[in-house]
């Protein structure tokens, strides 16, 4: 029986995206690797942190994704700043297109993943970069959060 797909078998995180974007969509991608860059993401060396995915002729390239070279590996390592092809489907790809273009968002990477069937993916999302108001409202919501939580289990 596969496994199933939770919010926790997430390879890598970029936990600083959703301080610094709001997002508006979400897309599931494939992405391609060599073997290396495989071993690397099976054992945790990757970093999506400053990270971000560029649209290009029709494509979409991952750009700055940290993957470090396999310590095992062959003589040759793969370079851990290349950039690497995602793949979506051409209606995808048509949608976020004129999005990008026209009005001035941006393709961040959230996380990075294998599915139930072993195969390396990347959630990206079409974001809107946040102003320093949006950022300290955010902090306010998730300061009061924490302070409701935090009376509710003092109550119990």
């Amino acid at each position: 029986m596969p496994k199933k797909h939770t919010q926790d078998d997430s390879i890598c995180r970029n936990r600083k995206a959703s301080f610094r974007f709001e997002f508006i969509e979400k897309y599931e991608c494939g992405i391609i690797l060599c073997g290396t860059e495989v071993k690397s993401l099976r054992a945790g060396d990757v970093s999506l942190d400053e990270a971000y995915a560029r649209l290009e002729h029709n494509e979409v390239w991952l750009i700055g994704c940290h993957i470090a070279p396999y310590a095992h590996g062959s003589t040759r390592p793969h370079n851990a700043l290349s950039r690497r092809k995602l793949l979506l489907h051409g209606y995808q790809i048509a949608k976020i297109k004129p999005k990008i273009e026209q009005r001035g968002l941006t393709l961040v990477p959230i996380r990075m993943y294998f599915n139930e069937r072993g195969i390396a993916k990347i959630t990206i999302a079409l974001a809107r970069g946040k102003t320093v108001g949006d950022k300290r409202q955010s902090l306010k919501k998730k300061q009061a959060k924490r302070d409701m939580d935090r009376a509710m289990r003092q109550g119990r």
